[in-house]
């Protein structure tokens, strides 16, 4: 208990070094001065040692400095087209360094001046990546690409279930936690953006600032309870997995273990629905005969997905992927209709739901020869859900037959499927007590006499001699009873 009071006491910061960018370990921002061989940050509590605040002149490092500036401190820059071609570059450097303060936004009257400064100042950088206006040396991509970390890699405030100390409870919608300082964030990852998809942006040099330990970075920050936050990072990484080629392994090893330690451990994730979105369109360009890797993955991390309690949260970007490799590969179909099978809800009603319409466009795209690998352990749980007494998951699972390619399939085989679930149909035409279920299980019961009344009667036959022997069954159980009974009395 006392381990678990101390770690809410915490937030946690993002897996990789929070000291590369300005982060003093325990979260504190103005806890003192962290220095690295790129990166000296001066934090306004403590005073600068020599040591730290002096620059290298061999290596000419830059100060990127992520402290809580003094009033009066930032001086307003002229415009990049005002100056020489000749200064621009160490203009741009000037403004970089401005963009790496700091600012409390849960006091909107403080500093309104240095906020607008650096809004102001970003907006320019954005505008002229995005035009193209000037050529950034590679120092100076280097440096937005520090000035970047600095302020979007950062310690996230706690999530809402570490406020309250419960366990199991979805996060509303109208209760989301949105950043304060958003109106620079969204100017930083702007420019993040704009960086990445530019034409001029040469991977070959990006690629030495925008590396593995940035891309986890980024991947931490899929934590991020705003959901503004979330769109940019899903749109950033997909970009960065599209034009830095020589990340995608690495990116999509990243993922898989966010998915693992998601599954398996926490069950708490704010960004797992993006970054399946991301996912779903890596699938879609996957090359076929696919790779064995993928394959796996399918396997380890998403079908496993289907476990934990909020899948409502994530489940349509989950579904999409599932479907995108069973339509990429439709061999595939029996190895996901039983992962379904193998996770399915047994008290979760509304995620039986989820799972039955999920299960309707994967038989969507399935063969005839994939379907009759598992139609018997398949018709057996779609039996117990038609006789399901919450009237959506009896409702859900008779609406399968309204789509004609799994009636097909049906057909082909109702040799075998239908007495599996004969017994499931005729408990609902007599005793479901609702009454659109009763409706739609007499016309699926029609469905399968106009089908093939030969094989119908004899189920029917079949049902009835089994009705019969359980009722005889149970006369002779009541019959021993009253047997029992009645000696008791005279032993009495």
């Amino acid at each position: 208990m006392l381990n678990k009071i101390i770690k809410r006491g915490h937030k946690k910061v993002p897996k990789s070094d929070a000291a590369d960018f300005g982060l003093a370990p325990s979260g504190n921002r103005s806890s003192g001065s962290v220095s690295t061989s790129n990166v000296v940050v001066n934090h306004a509590s403590r005073g600068t040692g020599a040591g730290a605040g002096m620059m290298n002149n061999s290596t000419q490092q830059t100060v990127m400095s992520a402290a809580v500036p003094a009033p009066g401190t930032i001086e307003t820059l002229p415009m990049l087209k005002d100056v020489p071609m000749a200064e621009r570059q160490s203009l741009f450097l000037r403004k970089l360094q401005v963009c790496c303060y700091q600012f409390d936004f849960n006091d909107t009257m403080k500093m309104v001046r240095e906020k607008e400064i650096k809004r102001q100042t970003l907006v320019e950088l954005v505008d002229c990546i995005q035009s193209g206006s000037m050529k950034i040396s590679e120092t100076n991509q280097e440096e937005m690409v520090k000035m970047i970390s600095v302020n979007i890699f950062r310690c996230l405030p706690p999530a809402s279930h570490e406020n309250t100390g419960s366990e199991n409870v979805e996060p509303e919608e109208d209760e989301q936690y949105l950043e304060p300082s958003w109106p620079h964030l969204q100017l930083v990852y702007e420019l993040l953006l704009r960086y990445i998809v530019s034409s001029d942006t040469d991977t070959k040099v990006a690629k030495r600032f925008i590396d593995h330990s940035f891309v986890l970075k980024l991947l931490d920050s899929f934590e991020s309870e705003d959901p503004r936050e979330r769109e940019y990072l899903k749109t950033i990484l997909h970009r960065i997995y599209g034009k830095f080629m020589v990340h995608r392994p690495f990116i999509r090893k990243a993922i898989n273990n966010i998915f693992y330690r998601f599954i398996y451990e926490t069950e708490r994730h704010s960004g797992i629905g993006e970054l399946l979105e991301i996912l779903g369109s890596i699938i879609n360009g996957f090359a076929l005969p696919m790779k064995e890797e993928h394959k796996l993955f399918l396997v380890r991390a998403l079908i496993p997905l289907h476990k934990p309690k909020p899948i409502a949260m994530y489940h349509q970007q989950l579904s999409y992927c599932i479907v995108q490799f069973v339509e990429k590969d439709y061999k595939l179909a029996d190895t996901v209709i039983r992962g379904l099978l193998k996770y399915w809800p047994v008290t979760n009603c509304q995620k039986e739901v989820l799972f039955l319409g999920e299960l309707e466009e994967v038989l969507e795209a399935t063969q005839a020869a994939e379907f009759q690998r598992c139609m018997v352990p398949l018709f057996r749980q779609i039996a117990r859900c038609l006789n399901s007494p919450h009237f959506q998951v009896a409702e859900r699972a008779l609406f399968l037959w309204n789509n004609e390619h799994i009636v097909g399939l049906i057909a082909q085989n109702r040799n075998v499927i239908l007495p599996i679930i004969f017994e499931a149909l005729e408990k609902n035409i007599r005793s479901h007590w609702n009454q659109a279920v009763h409706g739609l299980t007499v016309n699926v019961r029609k469905m399968f006499l106009e089908m093939d009344a030969d094989l119908f009667e004899d189920c029917q036959k079949q049902y009835a001699e089994k009705t019969a022997r359980a009722t005889e069954v149970e006369n002779q159980r009541e019959l021993r009873w009253q047997r029992l009974a009645a000696a008791a009395g005279q032993g009495g």
